[in-house]
């Protein structure tokens, strides 16, 4: 008999206890589980220990996925005790797996080998600045990361503002902290006056706090904060 993938969030900001904003029926899958697929040993870790689950840490195995993992054999690998009936969590660094996540790898290997995969409740910073946006709810799209080079990027925010107009589709985006200052000068500089524009930082943190502007009225707005797409949701899910 398999075992079950478990998708598990956790907080996305270090700063945040887990039971803050997990509920705490997470807390017996966790429990239960002494192989975790992560994005990062490190941070996995001080996660569960934060969430003071049952186990000894130093019991429990960790096996990472992150964006140096190569689809195919070494994903296999991961799954190969699913397969063999151990159950396990998969843990990224922040927020939920598999959105803007090198998880989605293993929870596509366990789908295609017909074992059972399960999300856990937990924040999700996407959905968490729609919600705080007052944007189109109803069409909205996640778009992930821009390009990093400017002339690209350029293009692909004069593209996604055309959507955003023609089909009236909210367009959401992602950035990693060391890159937002240059991020944020370019969306002022490339959008039109009348775009709306949220900015959704440190979503979770006591200090979050949601911005909704047009471009035109942001011009002359400092942006210091280590991350200014979501807090440290700027590059977390």
């Amino acid at each position: 008999m398999y075992g079950t993938l478990y998708l598990i969030p956790c907080p996305i900001s270090d700063e945040t206890a887990p039971w803050d904003v997990l509920p705490a029926a997470n807390r017996a899958v966790m429990d239960s589980l002494d192989y975790f697929i992560v994005e990062n040993t490190r941070s996995a870790r001080r996660f569960l220990s934060k969430a003071g689950i049952a186990r000894p840490i130093d019991t429990l195995e960790f096996r990472e996925l992150n964006e140096h993992t190569v689809a195919g054999r070494e994903v296999e690998e991961l799954v190969k005790p699913l397969v063999e009936g151990r159950s396990a969590g998969v843990v990224s660094e922040a927020g939920v797996p598999g959105v803007a996540d090198p998880g989605a790898l293993v929870v596509e290997a366990c789908h295609r080998h017909g074992i059972r995969v399960v999300p856990l409740v937990g924040p999700s910073s996407v959905i968490l600045a729609v919600m705080a946006s007052g944007l189109n709810g109803q069409s909205f799209a996640f778009n992930g990361y821009l390009p990093v080079k400017p002339p690209e990027r350029v293009q692909a925010i004069r593209r996604f503002e055309r959507r955003a107009q023609s089909e009236r589709q909210s367009q959401l985006f992602i950035e990693a902290p060391y890159r937002n200052v240059k991020l944020m000068e370019q969306l002022l500089q490339t959008l039109a006056p009348e775009t709306r524009l949220t900015l959704a930082m440190d979503i979770t943190r006591f200090s979050g706090f949601f911005m909704d502007r047009r471009p035109m009225m942001m011009a002359n707005i400092s942006v210091r904060s280590p991350c200014a797409s979501g807090g440290r949701c700027g590059c977390r899910k």
